[in-house]
Formats: structure tokens, C-alpha cells, sequence
């Protein structure tokens, strides 16, 4: 394997050390990601330089001129603080004729703007729950097309910033608070969707063109009090403590019979090329008791920590750590940029 020079591109205020020993799990979690990927380059062989950046795009063309690497590893979420920024970032890659990993510019804008993902799902007949979008001032009524309960989150922020069992809304009233939230709070637009009952599983892919769908993976609370809902809060995902409170687990399903895997893992491969989806990514699912499938979020660049979701599927279709992170860089190096053409 050709040895790589490789910027791992990150928040200024993710930098991993260069050693971990010391730190707790939870002193090491917002920076795991970077941790663990920019480890397992070099374990790989590859050179790498760590560059953490914020608001100035200057730093990034310094170090890539400096530098001169083969590829990017793009691990960046946001830029000025605003998460859809990370696109704009990868075109400026583009601009610079950079080769990097994960999603391209028009699948991360298609994606992040939510409610027109799902415009295009709904367009391509693919299975998602009805919604509605508040932009930020707008007058918050119920729309006579949808029902109670009802989801509320933030049209653009991922990792389910905001999220919390309150997103859940019975009354006009309770969406009203709860949009507003997201304008005062979150500082978004707010989509508001029919909320579905049932289990939920996440479906990695990998690829450009060929697409190599990843084994379903469901998200589990063994300990949910009854009556409470089966959702990824933002304490479900980054609070241990709440973690070990519920039960949270996230592994493979033994249960679904053959047509109904077969029917998510197709549908997870018609969203990631209706969004123009390249490098890596994570489709969100909700499976009703009567085995209907709907379509929640499709995640470009999802979480890459060793032992996440998206590690462990790999890990069980026989992809090692090691190997995913070559793949995801193999990907990179072969996506058909329009400077290539």
C-alpha cells in the first residue's frame, strides 16, 4: 500500500493529542472521531498533518500549498459554528483541485437542508413521513395535512442537536413552544414531522458509483421506562450517563426476515443517489410494527469513531477499522471531480 501525505481536516477545537493516556471517555469524546481516524492513518503509514481551523479558509490553502498532500480527510462539521458551512468548505477543496474523502458539495447541500431531502425523497416515491418546514419568524399553525404527535428538530443541525423527549409535540400549543425553540434556541428553521412509532435502524453505504450497503444496525434502550419513546436525543447519543440509564445499545437485528432487510437496505442506496451521495454516509430508518418503512435522514460523513455505528456495521460485513479508513480514502482518491473531467 502506497504510503500518503494526508491533511485530516478538523475544528480548531477537536485537535486530538497526540496520546490519550489519561484522559476518561468522556473527557475524550468530542474529539474521539479525530482521534481515532488521524491514529489509524498513521498506523496505516500514511504522513499526516492535523489542521484544526474555524472561520479562515486561508489556513486551509497555506497548508495544502505547504503541505502538497495526496488527499484531505475531511472530518470538518462546521465552519463559522454554522453546520451547513462544512459544504462550502468542500467546494473550496474543489476549487483548489483538492482530492478529499466523504460526501461532494451538492450531496452535503442536499442532505443538510432537510426539508428539501425530503422534497426529492417524496419526488422519487421513497417512503418518508409527512413534514412541514417553519422558517425562522413565521407563524407556527399545525398544517391541516399532518397529525398529532408530531417531531420537531432543527431543519439543518445534525447529531441531534436540540433534540429531547419535548421534541415530541401532542397539541398546537406544544408546537408552538417547541418550533420557537428552534428559533430562539437553536437559531434555525424548524421541520416538523409526523412522528412514527416503531424501531429505528441505520443503514451505512460506502461508494461513488458502486455501492457497497453496510448490515443494518438498530438502535436499542433496554431499560426505557414504559410509555416513554424510543428516541436519539441528544442525551441518548452524548450523555454516558443517560446511556447506561436506558440501556443504550446499538447492534445488528436478528429478527427482520429477509424481504424487509432487503427493502432497507435498497431503499438506503435509492436515497444516497437521489441525493447525489458520494464517499460515505448513514440513512436514518423507522419500521412500523406492520413492517412500513419510512425514510428519516440521510447523513453525509457520519460519525467515524471506532466502535460507532458505522465502524461496527463495517465490522460485521468483515471490514476492519483499518480497512474502512482506507476505503473512505480509496474512495476519495477515485471520486470523478469536475477537474478531473
Amino acid at each position: 500500500m502506497k504510503s500518503l501525505r494526508v491533511i485530516a481536516l478538523m475544528d480548531r477545537d477537536l485537535v486530538p493529542p497526540d496520546d490519550i493516556a489519561g484522559y476518561t471517555d468522556e473527557q475524550s469524546l468530542d474529539w474521539k472521531t479525530e482521534y481515532d481516524v488521524v491514529t489509524t492513518l498513521g498506523e496505516l503509514g500514511h504522513d499526516v498533518l492535523k489542521l484544526g481551523v474555524a472561520d479562515d479558509v486561508g489556513v486551509i490553502r497555506r497548508a495544502l500549498l505547504e503541505f502538497k498532500p495526496h488527499i484531505t480527510f475531511n472530518l470538518l462539521e462546521e465552519f463559522h459554528g454554522v453546520a451547513i458551512y462544512d459544504q462550502h468548505v468542500a467546494s473550496f477543496l474543489e476549487l483548489m483541485k483538492q482530492p478529499y474523502t466523504g460526501c461532494n458539495p451538492r450531496g452535503l447541500m442536499l442532505s443538510h437542508d432537510k426539508g428539501l431531502c425530503k422534497q426529492i425523497l417524496q419526488y422519487h416515491r421513497i417512503p418518508t413521513p409527512r413534514f412541514t418546514v417553519y422558517e425562522r419568524g413565521s407563524v407556527i399553525k399545525p398544517s391541516k395535512r399532518m397529525s398529532f404527535p408530531m417531531f420537531v428538530k432543527s431543519a439543518t443541525e445534525d447529531a441531534s442537536f436540540g433534540l429531547s423527549n419535548k421534541s415530541i409535540v401532542h397539541t398546537p400549543e406544544e408546537l408552538q413552544d417547541r418550533v420557537q425553540h428552534c428559533y430562539d434556541e437553536i437559531k434555525t428553521a424548524a421541520l416538523v414531522e409526523e412522528f412514527i412509532e416503531g424501531r429505528e435502524f441505520y443503514v451505512g453505504v460506502l461508494g461513488n458509483r458502486q455501492l457497497k450497503v453496510l448490515p443494518i444496525w438498530e438502535l436499542l434502550m433496554t431499560k426505557l421506562p414504559e410509555g416513554e419513546p424510543n428516541i436519539a436525543t441528544a442525551a441518548v447519543k452524548w450523555d454516558f450517563e443517560i446511556q447506561k440509564e436506558l440501556g443504550v445499545k446499538t447492534e445488528a437485528p436478528t429478527d427482520l426476515s429477509p424481504a424487509l432487510s432487503s427493502k432497507i437496505q435498497r431503499l438506503a442506496k435509492r436515497v444516497y443517489r437521489a441525493l447525489h451521495m458520494s464517499g460515505y454516509a448513514r440513512m436514518d430508518f423507522r419500521v412500523t410494527a406492520d413492517e412500513r418503512v419510512y425514510v428519516l435522514e440521510a447523513n453525509p460523513n457520519p460519525n467515524l469513531s471506532y466502535g460507532e455505528d458505522l465502524a461496527e456495521s463495517a465490522h460485521a460485513a468483515g471490514i476492519t477499522y483499518g480497512d474502512l479508513i482506507q476505503r473512505i480514502l480509496n474512495l476519495g482518491l477515485r471520486y470523478r471531480h469536475a477537474w478531473r473531467m
